[in-house]
């Protein structure tokens, strides 16, 4: 197997978002720079002013949406979804923390940084009178605390505080927030940062020795800092320990593309620094925070499709502890679910998830379709099934906890569907930002929501089986007789006359083949729908889309075969929506490809980048899905692989149900190792297109030739 190790930064890194990471999924540090000034700023994953956002309401009923929609009621259905206005902040948002700069002498330079990822070890060579000299960073994984070790030729250097109010200052008195208080000491520098209505925040740098010590702790939290005298390294052991661990688990794969090797390598150690079990759960951003702004969309919880993206290398890594911390905070906010679907369907016994929300599931903005969209709580429902069928949790928590909030998902959809003759129709319903909140932003069956309930029904009525449960009878009903997406002139819509009509960013009408998986493009009944719908989106091009629409699109053309263009569109994505550091781009880095950050001449001067973690992740998944992906319980290898590739590999990746695959290809002849942890019968296809299935007992091992 491959063995690229390092990576490369060069200086100057002129931005926050251009830095080099490191992470533990509750602190975050970006580190960047020119000249002689090392910056770090700091982020935390979960520092909120929680004051804003807004409940639901008994205005925000399915009654009265429905009635406002059918009669284009903008000020009703405005009045609906109105944010508060009781003089406060409109919504929720996490606060920036700020930064420590680090100068060096006058005549000191920052040369390069290289990141060892197996050791999450951040070396940086600053150039000083003719000599290179080496700066070290870590950061502990148990703890919100990092170390620089400076050499000692450079230990003349100045260390400077800057809290965010300094840098974004506008944005904090905006919101009522009053200055920081300074802390300064012989060796030690830092900020107490108040907030109105929160706990507050201390960030603090201490020199001890060559080393420099940063914390940014919460007021409720013992800073790693208090009390001690002498810091060393020895306080970094569990760290040292969990990323060997970590690398370990985590599968290898060797492409002949770099870029795309780059990709996966340097995604699985962001992903590592993003939702670290220890850490909160991963929102828009994780703990990287830029300190020059309050974060685009609050940095808070996405859950039409920006949740799921973060969290999707938890599944073919086997990565399976990093989704507890955001199961767990669901689960806290049962309550407020099941009120969501009391006001808005009138029942006891549903749950619903909103798109947009805080850490206290407030919800974020007046987007009145988001709040609607039911697909959320479904999506999430598919997370958790996930979680289980690949091995991170056993069948007592899928019982008590996954299978009963799949039943309370389904309910919500039983309330909203009526019958029209023999057939069911879903009359309400919206696909994910298709439209915005406009009010022709709806129509019947969209196949986003037809896609979810088809998942919902088929898992139920497998589950309801294994655990000796009564299915309810509309379970197979609602298979029969509600289509699996809304086909019109043999084309999947967006919902019942809305055929695709224009370049759009969420591939939702397509969700059905991935991910939901209920639409099989090889299926002789669905393969000439698939074929006309791919070339309608294809005509329909990329000049709306969004740097995390990209991974999504990978994964729709390598489960059609498209190997060439999987390729070519990660390149694409990580050419127009990367910066210089590789931070990942919601807007486009460049005009030229997508309206969406830039006009068609637009230069982007002094724009700020918006970075989310959502793309970067969601191209993990995309180049395994090229290597290797399930789909309506059948597997296929290297179907993403474009057939120039001389040579491909993979080892130790996880698709569901007990089973651990790795593979070789060579020319073309290939073959997969497939291990079973409990059992089973393992389905495949081989390079002819024809199926096989292999029958194994729990812990054994066979080889196939593709």
């Amino acid at each position: 197997m491959s063995k690229r190790f390092d990576f490369t930064w060069l200086f100057p890194l002129p931005r926050v978002h251009t830095g080099l990471l490191l992470g533990n999924g509750r602190l975050g540090a970006m580190i960047w720079g020119e000249n002689q000034v090392l910056r770090i700023t700091l982020g935390r994953a979960d520092w909120w002013d929680h004051r804003g956002g807004k409940s639901w309401t008994a205005e925000m009923n399915y009654h009265d949406i429905r009635r406002c929609l059918e009669n284009q009621d903008v000020q009703g259905i405005q009045r609906l979804f109105a944010e508060p206005t009781d003089g406060g902040p409109s919504h929720p948002t996490l606060i920036p923390v700020g930064r420590f700069e680090v100068e060096f002498a006058s005549d000191a330079r920052l040369i390069k940084g290289v990141l060892d990822r197996f050791r999450a070890l951040i070396l940086i060579d600053v150039e000083y009178r003719g000599q290179t000299h080496q700066l070290e960073l870590e950061m502990c994984m148990d703890l919100p605390l990092m170390r620089v070790r400076v050499p000692g030729p450079l230990e003349g250097y100045q260390i400077r505080a800057l809290p965010v109010y300094e840098t974004a200052g506008e944005h904090l008195k905006k919101r009522g927030i009053e200055p920081p208080t300074p802390i300064q000491s012989e060796g030690v520098c830092g900020f107490t940062q108040t907030l109105p209505q929160d706990p507050s925040l201390t960030a603090i740098a201490k020199r001890v020795g060559d080393h420099l010590w940063i914390c940014a702790t919460l007021e409720q939290e013992q800073s790693p800092l208090a009390g001690r005298e002498v810091l060393d390294e020895s306080v970094f052991a569990f760290s040292r320990q969990w990323w060997k661990q970590y690398w370990a688990q985590t599968p290898k794969i060797d492409l002949p593309n770099e870029k795309l090797q780059f990709l996966y390598d340097y995604g699985v150690y962001k992903f590592a620094g993003l939702t670290c079990p220890m850490g909160a759960p991963a929102g828009l951003q994780g703990p990287w925070i830029e300190d020059y702004t309050t974060p685009p969309w609050s940095g808070d919880y996405h859950f039409n499709i920006n949740v799921q993206m973060c969290y999707g290398p938890a599944y073919p890594t086997g990565h399976l502890t990093h989704l507890k911390p955001l199961f767990d905070l669901i689960e806290s906010w049962m309550p407020q679910l099941r009120e969501h679907a009391r006001l808005f369907i009138g029942i006891d016994d549903g749950v619903m998830l909103p798109h947009s929300v805080d850490d206290r599931c407030r919800i974020n903005g007046s987007f009145w379709t988001g709040t609607v969209d039911h697909g959320c709580t479904a999506w999430v429902g598919k997370m958790m099934y996930d979680y289980w069928q690949f091995g991170g949790a056993d069948d007592e928590w899928a019982r008590n906890v996954m299978y009963p909030f799949l039943k309370a998902t389904m309910r919500v959809y039983e309330s909203m569907l009526e019958r029209d003759g023999d057939r069911f129709v879903l009359p309400v319903s919206v696909s994910p930002e298709y439209r915005g909140a406009s009010m022709n932003a709806w129509g019947k069956n969209a196949s986003f929501q037809l896609a979810c309930i088809h998942m919902l029904c088929e898992w139920l009525i497998e589950l309801s089986s294994r655990f000796g449960d009564n299915p309810n009878p509309i379970w197979a009903e609602v298979l029969e007789r509600l289509p699996r997406a809304c086909v019109e002139d043999g084309k999947i819509c967006l919902w019942q006359g809305t055929p695709l009509e224009e370049s759009h960013r969420h591939h939702s009408h397509l969700a059905g083949i991935t991910p939901f998986d209920v639409i099989d493009p090889r299926d002789p009944e669905w393969e000439p729908v698939v074929k006309r719908s791919f070339a309608e989106w294809i005509m329909r091009g990329m000049g709306l889309w969004s740097g995390w629409c990209m991974s999504w699109a990978v994964q729709l053309h390598t489960r059609v075969g498209n190997a060439d263009i999987s390729e070519l569109l990660v390149e694409i994505w990580e050419r127009v929506f990367t910066n210089q550091g590789h931070g990942t781009l919601h807007d486009c880095e460049f005009p030229g490809f997508t309206l969406i950050g830039s006009g068609p001449t637009s230069r982007l001067p002094n724009r700020h980048e918006i970075m989310q973690m959502d793309a970067g992740m969601g191209m993990v998944n995309a180049i395994v899905d090229m290597l290797c992906y399930r789909q309506r319980d059948m597997h296929y290898f290297f179907r993403g692989c474009p057939n120039h590739w001389p040579s491909v590999t993979f080892e130790g990746i996880h698709v569901g149900r007990g089973f651990v695959v790795s593979g070789r290809r060579r020319g073309g002849e290939g073959q997969v190792d497939i291990r079973s942890i409990k059992g089973g019968v393992f389905r495949y296809v081989d390079f002819s297109g024809q199926s096989h299935q292999v029958t194994f007992k729990p812990g054994e091992s066979q080889t196939v030739r593709l």
